[in-house]
């Protein structure tokens, strides 16, 4: 059995953070482990409350997995400081960590800024690089590419900004453009368009989670980047397109279609 580990904040409701990932990871057969950088009390209404971890309490978390089992890929989802920013992409550093997948979970799906500007800069500086794909959504790739995007044409911009810097795969998401829910996926010097549709439901709660986490199963499966994406955005549009309603706000994917 592959083994999948994700480093991300936990999501008491279920439909995002840890949960949301071990679930994917559960639905693509792997086996999930977690590295909890912070707790957070929510639900589909909103975010109450947001309690980080300690660095210590982080290094240990990942001194614990990797050193009993060691993840055939890592998905990285909410970081939520600039010192465990900095803690995990230097202990990922000196693991020779493959299969990397990073969610910069910058900007909430409504746009609202999760993190300080020190913490976006280390995470730009020093743990991006270290990624072999990052899956940001437009407003997180605006923060990356230092600019606004309205269309597919600033789409293509802003993947020229990203890679002036990183050297990796980049996916950006759609969803966030008008009348397109393309996903973009740049990837050995080309890009390639996964195409989308519109589906009337607005329970997307967790979706950037969920799909990261697909693709870093997929990967682990020893699937290719593109296939991985591919497979993982088939995966996604059937979980929203389920049409599931819980809570009394943005609802949470069915996770088990599989």
């Amino acid at each position: 059995m592959k083994k999948v580990l994700t480093i991300a904040g936990s999501d008491c409701s279920g439909g995002a953070g840890i949960q949301a990932d071990l679930k994917a990871m559960s639905e693509f057969k792997c086996y999930g482990m977690s590295v909890i950088t912070a707790l957070t009390a929510q639900n589909t209404t909103g975010v109450f409350a947001v309690e980080n971890c300690s660095v210590d309490f982080v290094s240990k978390q990942l001194d614990a997995v990797f050193s009993d089992i060691f993840p055939d890929a890592v998905k990285i989802g909410m970081v939520s400081s600039e010192a465990i920013i900095d803690e995990i992409s230097s202990f990922l550093g000196k693991n020779n960590v493959k299969n990397l997948v990073l969610d910069p979970v910058m900007v909430s799906t409504s746009g609202s800024r999760l993190l300080e500007e020190n913490a976006i800069k280390s995470l730009k500086e020093k743990l991006i690089p270290l990624a072999t794909l990052i899956t940001p959504n437009i407003y997180e790739a605006e923060i990356l590419a230092s600019m606004e995007i309205n269309d597919e044409k600033d789409v293509y911009l802003a993947i020229d900004k990203i890679k002036d810097y990183y050297e990796g795969s980049i996916l950006i998401k759609g969803g966030h453009i008008k009348d397109n829910c393309n996903d973009y996926l740049y990837i050995d010097g080309k890009v390639e368009v996964f195409p989308g549709k519109m589906i009337d439901n607005p329970n997307t709660h967790g979706t950037g989670c969920t799909l990261s986490s697909a693709i870093a199963s997929n990967l682990a499966l020893g699937n290719s980047i593109s296939d991985s994406v591919g497979i993982s955005k088939d995966y996604i549009t059937r979980a929203i397109a389920y049409g599931l309603d819980l809570g009394n706000g943005r609802g949470p994917l069915n996770h088990h279609l599989r």
